[in-house]
């Protein structure tokens, strides 16, 4: 009898394991199906066609319409203006167009919207600036190469009907990573590295960093340019614009100091690959569009947000920490940050004071004040680099703090060089 029952009681739990198979099949796996590649076009730029075919990376790929703030107070997607948190933007700026319209990026949907209605676009803005903001560079650069550069922006408008899509980052007959930016391309062809021998790991970086990055215009041709010949670092790309590349020496003379100024434009990816996340093999897409599970299937998040928005899938694969404590420890970093290179700011458009100043005084020694408008420009540089980058230092968090504080002792050489100048202290 007791065998009986034991043997009964095994085809019981037998029966109860298939029965739980069967249910976790068909209420959780069944959807996780290889999803098969759709016939899109190679010119078809509109997401909404290809969120046909891929449903749930589309549906994520729209709440980059959302505008809210960051769980950190830091970037978000609000739209506005950077000079009211930080008012030495103004003066820092002050000659050129960032001082009159500086706000937060709103996210890839509202690439080309922000373009448009930016006050710094004018009749004079040429076809470069369109470069990261359409997936229908693709169409352009194939028809006029690098000519639509020169082009005025306003000529190039009616041929751009989309803004950053998935065409920007994806081959749509085979969905691999791609990247369509020739400057990117360029810049790291200069460096050794052949992106289309990329490992899709790497790729999962350089779709942002084709984009996410530092780069100038040409004086004679506008062709957009990254500044990595030397080195992804602050110091690297300032070396190599003091050898005034292709006749580039500034973006903009600051009417106060008389300084030859450069803008930084957003250096994201050279930030990050630099820090203990790119250098450890992390990709930007990890973080930024980590893996997202629904009903079984496995999609990687088309939401390009703060990884602060989804902690549980973007950082706690890999680090052991709750939620909570995770939150705090960002933003702390940039908290941190931000006092720094307010500071850093505060500072340098004190120094751009003074070496006005020093620069309007009868007899001024000429050298020591082309030595102050030097340390300026390359204190300016420091600090722009890191206000201008997205994560508010922490994708590389030693980098940027020793950065700021470069930029902040460089400002105060400047003020003391540039009173030395003058004999006088202002």
């Amino acid at each position: 009898m007791k065998s009986k029952n034991v043997f009964l009681s095994a085809l019981l739990g037998i029966a109860l394991i298939i029965l739980c198979i069967i249910l976790v099949r068909v209420f959780l796996l069944q959807p996780s199906e290889t999803v098969k590649l759709a016939a899109i076009p190679d010119t078809e730029y509109d997401p909404a066609v290809w969120g046909k075919h891929y449903p749930l990376e589309y549906q994520s790929y729209l709440k980059n319409k959302e505008m809210a703030p960051s769980p950190t107070g830091f970037g978000g997607s609000i739209k506005e203006q950077k000079s009211i948190k930080e008012p030495e933007i103004l003066v820092n700026f002050k000659g050129m167009a960032f001082s009159k319209d500086y706000t937060e990026d709103r996210g890839h949907p509202y690439a080309m919207d922000d373009l448009k209605e930016t006050k710094r676009v004018t009749p004079a803005t040429v076809g470069s600036c369109m470069t990261c903001k359409t997936a229908n560079l693709r169409d352009i650069y194939k028809t006029m190469g690098w000519n639509y550069a020169k082009k005025p922006l306003a000529e190039l408008m009616p041929l751009i009907k989309h803004p950053i899509v998935c065409a920007n980052c994806h081959d749509p007959k085979t969905m691999k990573l791609r990247v369509s930016n020739p400057a990117f391309m360029d810049a790291m062809q200069r460096r050794g590295i052949d992106v289309a021998k990329a490992s899709r790991e790497d790729m999962r970086s350089y779709v942002c960093g084709q984009c996410h990055a530092e780069y100038y215009f040409k004086p004679d041709d506008k062709r957009v340019t990254f500044p990595w010949d030397k080195g992804l670092k602050p110091p690297d790309m300032y070396a190599y614009y003091k050898e005034i590349p292709s006749g580039f020496d500034m973006d903009w003379l600051h009417p106060d100091s008389q300084a030859k100024m450069l803008k930084a434009q957003h250096p994201d990816f050279e930030l990050f690959s630099e820090g203990v996340h790119g250098k450890s093999g992390v990709s930007c897409a990890d973080c930024h569009m980590p893996y997202m599970r629904e009903k079984g299937r496995k999609y990687s998040s088309h939401w390009v947000t703060s990884p602060m928005k989804h902690v549980q899938a973007s950082c706690r694969t890999c680090h052991t920490q709750d939620e909570k404590w995770l939150l705090e420890r960002v933003r702390t970093t940039q908290n941190n940050v931000f006092q720094l290179q307010g500071i850093a700011g505060q500072t340098i458009a004190r120094a751009h004071d003074v070496i006005g100043k020093a620069g309007a005084t009868p007899e001024v020694n000429q050298a020591e004040l082309s030595k102050a408008r030097e340390l300026i420009r390359n204190a300016q540089w420091f600090w722009d680099f890191i206000a201008a980058e997205n994560s508010m230092g922490f994708h590389n968090p030693d980098q940027t703090l020793n950065t700021l504080g470069q930029s902040i002792d460089l400002a105060h050489q400047a003020i003391a060089t540039a009173n030395r100048a003058a004999g006088k202290q202002y």
